[in-house]
């Protein structure tokens, strides 16, 4: 029978368990804000089937607003430009991830249950669900859908 020893922790160390962490990938790019044309709006509208009303509603705007934008080319006004940019790197994923712009159109107008909550296209018009849409994303290309 083998001698069982006294665990005793050595002076000036503390025991901690350590597990492997899971990294996410982040999307940082650096925008000029004050110089986000309607045009730089524009080139990312054109990879999802969003409509301008859709999109009006996601930046909390008119639709005629948006239309005068895209008439004079106009600058978004910074607290839009972070909303585009959010959505910009969640429709990034969203292409990664189901490769197909109408499929991933159709997950996001699909209600979801996730974790106690249901996203779906309404989610979008919040920073805090896109943010959700964009976990949810990175969970599907990590394996650990909910």
């Amino acid at each position: 029978m083998a001698k069982l020893q006294k665990y005793s922790p050595q002076r000036g160390k503390t025991a901690r368990v350590e597990e492997p962490a899971i990294t996410y990938p982040i999307i940082k790019k650096t925008v000029q804000v004050a110089d986000y044309t309607y045009k730089k709006m524009k080139k990312v509208a054109d990879l999802v089937p969003f409509t301008q009303a859709e999109w009006a509603n996601m930046l909390h705007l008119s639709e005629r607003t948006l239309q005068r934008y895209a008439k004079n080319n106009s600058s978004f006004e910074g607290i839009y430009t972070d909303r585009i940019l959010l959505l910009q790197e969640m429709i990034q994923l969203g292409l990664e991830t189901f490769t197909d712009a109408q499929a991933f159109y159709r997950w996001l107008k699909k209600e979801k249950p996730v974790m106690g909550q249901t996203l779906n296209f309404a989610s979008l018009y919040s920073d805090r669900g896109i943010q959700e849409i964009i976990d949810q994303l990175i969970r599907i290309q990590q394996g650990v859908y909910a």
